[in-house]
């Protein structure tokens, strides 16, 4: 069962994205509960440099998987990342831009709102 939906401004939490559909509940929203213990919070739009680091950091998301009936993530995609990797990707100056509104709160748990603001729209 996902935590209570609130977003990084206060908000009911917006949906991230349905195509592809993301989050840890793939319901395309940012939820987040026990079972996930990674936080998928953080609703971003990939970029190609993200993309890459991600890659280069073990967990390949442009790659198609059809076995996980996943797709593959290209620049311009929306998709939940883990709270810790948008940080990571932060501190290497590869962050993604974030939209807030479908940003989950429990986001704050690990990104303070002023690093998330620096790359957020609330759409």
């Amino acid at each position: 069962m996902p935590d209570p939906s609130f977003n990084v401004l206060g908000g009911a939490l917006q949906p991230c994205s349905t195509k592809p559909m993301t989050g840890f509940y793939r319901n395309g929203c940012c939820d987040t509960g026990p079972q996930d213990r990674g936080q998928h919070t953080v609703c971003a739009v990939m970029t190609a440099e993200f993309l890459a680091l991600s890659k280069y950091l073990g967990n390949d998301l442009s790659t198609p998987r059809p076995e996980y009936g996943f797709v593959g993530l290209k620049p311009g995609d929306r998709w939940c990342l883990c709270a810790s990797r948008f940080l990571q990707a932060h501190e290497e100056g590869a962050a993604p831009q974030v939209n807030l509104a479908a940003t989950h709160r429990r986001a704050l748990d690990i990104v303070p709102l002023e690093v998330l603001q620096t790359y957020g729209s609330a759409d």
